[in-house]
């Protein structure tokens, strides 16, 4: 009767499920939010996800495969963000949010992707929402700062229906959009040293970028360019990278020295080819940018990582030019730099970032359950 056997095999794509813990297991199912490879992104010079970007986010994936702990999904397909994560979010444990492009692909909507964990109760890492509005803005960060007693360049604010202003500062001075991120819009034509320069100067961020919000204009800094990398939650527990520089010294006499558009985007700039190094400071110096960034990580409710800029006047003091509380997470940025520097690699540097979301992220579940509450005081019903 077993003569003639009939065997059927199959395979079968099954949806993703969580993994199966044992008792005492520490794996967590983490979902990695990316941009929108598929849509248009205007800040890229293509406005496309062109090979470079997809290497990047391969040379993520390779990092993270191998880290223990960890089960990681991606989505990055925005126009079903929102059913994918209500379908997956019983199995999700937190997300790791990498979408520093915005949702959609928008930088102004970069604050959404976290506004939608917290309405479906996903927890994730990195600042919330408000941090990332307030960061957007770089003159009201400059005004937090100031208020803060914190040293800022000088700057003007001006307004897209503004005709004339009053520059009560002297040239030269930088133009850049005052909403912007990845160094949109500043390119080396941004720098001026006369009226007729910085009039040229703001048309082309307004032509050539399409940019139609308000532009700030600040004195330009000549003294060493500086980025402070922090990941942690200070004040319980948190590492200061070490601070890098730009360096400047195959850049071709007479172009400005500013890392711009043209380093991060145009690989045929002689802008390119910047390095960054390991920053020589004076000791007060050194200690009183890390101290700002401290004060600033906390006063704008940064949390996990975060990465402040920084340049030197002429004569050596320091002053704040942005806060990224969503930074550059690739392999070649400049965190995984600072990182690099530190003896931490790029799979290392991630891991220390899921390590610390993870850390904050139970810590506060544990104390609102040992509260009976729900988050925001008031006693859960069960």
């Amino acid at each position: 009767m077993m003569e003639k056997r009939i065997v059927v095999t199959a395979v079968v794509r099954k949806e993703w499920a969580s993994l199966k813990k044992r008792p005492g297991s520490l794996v967590k199912n983490v979902v990695v939010i990316l941009g929108d490879p598929h849509k248009p992104d205007c800040i890229k010079p293509s406005c496309v996800f062109d090979d470079d970007d997809l290497y990047t986010i391969d040379r993520l994936k390779e990092a993270l495969r191998d880290l223990k702990g960890f089960c990681f999904t991606y989505f990055s397909n925005h126009d079903t963000l929102i059913q994918d994560l209500v379908k997956k979010e019983p199995k999700i444990d937190f997300v790791f949010n990498l979408c520093d492009e915005g949702f959609l692909n928008v930088p102004k909507k970069e604050l959404h992707i976290p506004a939608l964990l917290e309405m479906l109760g996903i927890s994730y890492t990195g600042s919330g929402p408000q941090c990332l509005a307030f960061c957007l803005d770089k003159s009201l960060v400059r005004g937090i700062a100031k208020e803060m007693g914190i040293p800022v360049p000088e700057a003007v604010f001006i307004k897209p229906e503004d005709s004339t202003f009053e520059l009560y500062f002297d040239f030269p001075v930088i133009a850049k959009p005052n909403l912007g991120d990845s160094s949109f819009g500043i390119t080396q034509k941004c720098v001026s040293h006369s009226p007729e320069e910085l009039t040229n100067a703001i048309s082309e961020i307004r032509e050539r970028f399409g940019y139609d919000k308000p532009i700030l204009v600040e004195e330009l800094l000549t003294g060493k360019d500086l980025s402070v990398g922090i990941i942690g939650n200070p004040p319980e527990s948190y590492t200061v990278l070490p601070i890098i520089e730009e360096d400047y010294s195959a850049l071709p006499e007479g172009l400005p020295r500013i890392c711009g558009y043209e380093a991060k985007w145009l690989p045929d700039s002689p802008y390119w080819n910047l390095r960054s190094i390991p920053a020589k400071l004076p000791e007060e110096v050194e200690r009183n940018i890390v101290e700002w960034c401290l004060k600033l990580f906390g006063r704008l409710e940064c949390r996990d990582y975060a990465r402040f800029d920084w340049r030197l006047d002429a004569l050596g003091n320091p002053k704040l030019l942005e806060v990224n509380p969503n930074p550059g997470w690739c392999w070649d940025g400049h965190l995984a730099k600072m990182a690099a520097i530190a003896g931490l690699s790029y799979p290392q540097m991630l891991e220390s970032i899921l390590k610390t979301a993870e850390a904050r992220i139970y810590t506060h579940k544990d104390e609102r359950a040992s509260h009976g509450t729900n988050g925001n005081g008031t006693p859960e019903v069960k």
